[in-house]
């Protein structure tokens, strides 16, 4: 079985992911959605925590892990290894944005290592399309 490194920095994700429903149907809304090898992913502007806040809001993380990917047991080993490779990449995360990631089946035969690459890229993109909103660049519409 591949078992991840121990020397990476273990950090938490309390207090980043998305939990209520409301807010994955507002991220949904608004989100501008991409594909990656092994998952869809999806991107929102987070609406302003504090009216007039010079700074971005922290970022949020949801995972979306549907019962057509395997029996429950299947579907949570999915987001423990999801969940373990953010912690290790907490500060990647896009501020003031929420990053919903849906993973495909592969995932949960996938290398950790592998995954941990893939999901550094999509960390990549996804700070790069926040920069770019936050800009004042015109939204893309449709595919990338």
């Amino acid at each position: 079985m591949n078992q991840p490194s121990s020397s990476a920095p273990r950090q938490s994700l309390a207090g980043m992911r998305l939990r209520k429903h409301a807010d994955y149907q507002r991220a949904y809304a608004v989100a501008r959605r991409l594909k990656s090898a092994s998952m869809n992913w999806f991107l929102a502007p987070q609406t302003a925590a504090l009216p007039g806040s010079l700074l971005p809001a922290l970022p949020r993380v949801g995972l979306t892990v549907g019962k057509v990917l395997g029996k429950a047991h299947e579907r949570n080993r999915i987001k423990r290894r999801l969940r373990d490779v953010l912690r290790r990449h907490v500060e990647m995360l896009p501020p003031g944005c929420d990053l919903i990631l849906h993973p495909r089946r592969a995932v949960l035969t996938m290398a950790f290592a592998q995954l941990e690459a893939e999901v550094m890229r999509i960390l990549e993109q996804a700070r790069t399309e926040a920069t770019h909103c936050r800009a004042g660049a015109a939204p893309r519409i449709g595919r990338p």
